[in-house]
């Protein structure tokens, strides 16, 4: 007997051609939308006439991204910076003046979270990743490790769409497929950021938010070792954030593994003296990590 053509292959461009499609026409509502009503993140007002403290970080993080962020130390700079000041009324203050909402601190393990979250800090940061950035910052010049931040930005593009389809964020879907696909070309693999010159800004988005747009609560707060902070409900989306990312389909384990270390130490890198700033006007850590983390978090949701 005669066998059926395969319908599979015809089906995939399919959906290629209609996804490039929706991304054009994303990207042409996205530049307007960044021209009109761009989502823009709130900053502190000067307090006692020191610099501005931004209120919010850019929501990167997921925890993980934001930010670029694989290592609990550098989430500790990035979020603690939020809450730098050690008076209460002053850190209310800040909060006040940003728009931030009071949140509920779940954390019943909180024990068991301050003995890991010192250990992430004070000896995992502290005797290698600060070290080892510190020489890499030495060795590779400024502009070329910028340039990798946005090679491996670049390649975090399936969990960025897949999210905000999920999310019904079809501007922003269509944005980050135009992104990927001008950076990819015209900025070389994604070593050049071109989009966001061209007023493309990134639409970030991970399954721990999804799930908390879809009523899923975040659980206790939580502490890994090696791990940024999390809530429960992060964590699981964060394993999925995983499975999106189609390098780890390809590369062996340890390459893997190889890359997240490189991809850490050069965002640490990036960020020597600014984390060192946090470190030594941050008197409670722990609890400032945690506030913004959760601050930050809940606003992605609420975005």
């Amino acid at each position: 007997m005669p066998r059926r053509p395969s319908r599979s292959l015809p089906g995939m461009v399919t959906v290629v051609v209609a996804v490039v499609i929706a991304g054009l026409v994303g990207a042409c509502s996205a530049i307007a939308e960044e021209r009109d009503s761009s989502i823009s993140v709130p900053r502190a007002e000067t307090v006692d006439g020191d610099a501005s403290v931004g209120a919010l970080s850019p929501v990167p993080a997921s925890p993980f991204q934001p930010l670029r962020v694989g290592v609990a130390s550098e989430t500790i700079a990035r979020e603690a910076v939020q809450l730098t000041d050690s008076a209460s009324e002053e850190r209310m203050l800040i909060s006040a003046r940003a728009g931030m909402e009071e949140i509920e601190e779940y954390d019943p393990w909180e024990p068991y979270n301050e003995v890991v979250f010192s250990f992430n800090y004070k000896v995992i940061d502290r005797f290698l990743l600060k070290p080892l950035a510190t020489v890499w910052d030495k060795v590779v010049p400024d502009p070329v490790q910028e340039s990798l931040a946005n090679a491996i930005d670049n390649i975090g593009m399936p969990r960025r769409v897949v999210n905000n389809l999920l999310q019904a964020k079809f501007i922003g879907a269509g944005r980050e497929l135009t992104r990927f696909l001008v950076n990819t070309t015209i900025g070389i693999v994604g070593f050049f950021d071109i989009a966001k010159t061209a007023g493309l800004e990134k639409s970030d988005k991970d399954t721990g938010q999804t799930l908390g747009v879809y009523g899923v609560g975040p659980g206790p707060y939580l502490i890994l070792p090696i791990l940024p902070p999390l809530t429960v409900r992060d964590g699981i989306g964060y394993v999925a954030d995983l499975a999106l990312d189609p390098l780890n389909y390809v590369l062996p384990l340890a390459a893997s593994v190889g890359r997240r270390g490189g991809e850490i130490v050069n965002d640490r890198s990036l960020n020597l003296e600014f984390f060192q700033s946090v470190e030594e006007h941050t008197l409670d850590l722990y609890t400032a990590v945690r506030n913004a983390y959760l601050q930050r978090r809940q606003k992605a949701i609420k975005e």
